[in-house]
């Protein structure tokens, strides 16, 4: 029996209207696909659309939900990481509202000291609409790293 796909809120430190993820759609090893239709109203909605520069945000959370799903796996709580950068982000210019999108991601590198990175692509009826590569920075105790000290 296959174990039942979490709620993305189970897997991401993000509350509210700032969980933009809908729903987990497949884990498995350095991959993860979420989905999320797009609001014709929220935090980022204009005329119909959200920009597509939220594309890197719907990349960062879906990375965020596979490290989640990976402290889950290891009898952890999700814990906040950090967006160091993005590399090659193209996109659409929009995202339809009510259009649903598949954002795919695929780790590609990992350091012990937390620094990672992933191939990312959002795409919508099989049509690749946005791709980047993304660095991450996951530090095993975010309290102490944000306070500067050097645990």
């Amino acid at each position: 029996m296959t174990e039942r796909l979490p709620r993305i809120a189970e897997l991401v430190p993000h509350d509210g209207a700032m969980c933009l993820l809908d729903r987990l759609l497949a884990v498995e090893g350095d991959r993860l696909v979420a989905e999320v239709v797009v609001p014709e109203q929220g935090l980022f909605s204009r005329d119909g659309s959200v920009g597509g520069w939220v594309g890197v945000e719907y990349m960062a959370q879906a990375v965020a939900a596979w490290a989640g799903w990976q402290a889950r796996q290891a009898g952890q709580a999700p814990r906040i990481g950090f967006l160091l950068g993005t590399r090659r982000y193209r996109s659409v210019p929009r995202f339809a509202a009510g259009q649903c999108l598949q954002v795919q991601v695929q780790r590609s590198y990992q350091a012990d000291n937390g620094l990672g990175q992933f191939d990312c692509r959002i795409s919508a009826a099989g049509a690749e609409l946005a791709s980047a590569q993304i660095t991450v920075f996951g530090p095993e105790d975010p309290n102490a790293f944000l306070n500067g000290e050097n645990p």
